[in-house]
């Protein structure tokens, strides 16, 4: 006589608790496994909208499922398929495809507000706000949804946090073109836009006066007497593989006076 087939009936909540054992941003799964064959099944509860209230914000709302479990979310980072209130209002069954769609959308609330946070200390790059993050443990479609989202708003602009870095970089450093350029690309500034601001930041003035503080700094100047001398070939091929033009060179060797 063959054995009964057990089978193990589990109901989950996977997501967080919040005060008083107060659901929150979860939701319920039925786990059914075999005690025989070890054959494991996953059921989602069908799920309904209880209520939806407008949330702390421009776009925030703030929705209870029929299983307790509350979400925050804003409606910009929901599916298109949800393109307007009537596609959650309260009483409408939705799908587990639907209730990740809330799940995404909520954490990308979450990971929006930690962006903000970062953005009012100092001006962020796309690529710098994103690393941060993620290291902080948002996931990274969520991050790659809000730094669109940002970048919309007008909130991050690499150009601007270029623009902002070089000019702090060069009033208390005396770093040569290429060294600056690296450092715009180490910050995942594109290497268009890094070109672009730093030819945009060092005109022909800033340039000499950069060039000029480099070769006081690395003591570059040549000693000589006779100043009809040219400057030595590998110091002009030093100068320019530091990013330095050609134009700036020939201008300052021939103002030098020693």
């Amino acid at each position: 006589m063959g054995s009964a087939n057990l089978w193990f009936i589990e109901l989950k909540f996977e997501g967080s608790l919040q005060g008083e054992n107060r659901l929150s941003d979860g939701f319920w799964r039925f786990y059914a496994r075999s005690a025989t064959n070890c054959q494991a099944w996953c059921f989602f509860l069908p799920m309904t909208i209880n209520a939806v209230k407008t949330g702390g914000g421009i776009d925030v709302r703030r929705i209870e499922f029929s299983d307790g479990s509350l979400f925050s979310f804003k409606t910009c980072y929901l599916s298109p398929l949800f393109f307007d209130d009537t596609c959650y209002t309260p009483g409408k069954e939705i799908s587990p495809h639907e209730e990740e769609r809330f799940r995404f959308a909520a954490a990308c609330l979450r990971a929006e507000k930690a962006a903000f946070r970062l953005v009012a200390r100092a001006e962020q790059s796309v690529s710098g706000l994103s690393r941060k993050l993620e290291k902080a443990g948002h996931p990274a479609d969520c991050v790659r949804a809000v730094a669109a989202r940002l970048r919309e708003l007008d909130i991050l602009d690499d150009r601007r946090f270029a623009r902002y870095w070089l000019r702090s970089r060069l009033a208390c450093k005396t770093d040569s073109p290429r060294k600056l350029l690296a450092g715009l690309r180490g910050r995942g500034i594109g290497r268009d836009d890094a070109a672009r601001v730093l030819k945009e930041a060092l005109g022909p003035e800033d340039e000499a006066a950069l060039l000029k503080r480099y070769m006081t700094k690395h003591r570059l100047f040549p000693q000589k007497e006779n100043t009809d001398t040219p400057w030595p070939a590998s110091l002009r091929f030093l100068l320019k593989r530091e990013g330095f033009s050609q134009g700036t060179i020939n201008t300052l060797e021939e103002n030098t006076i020693y």
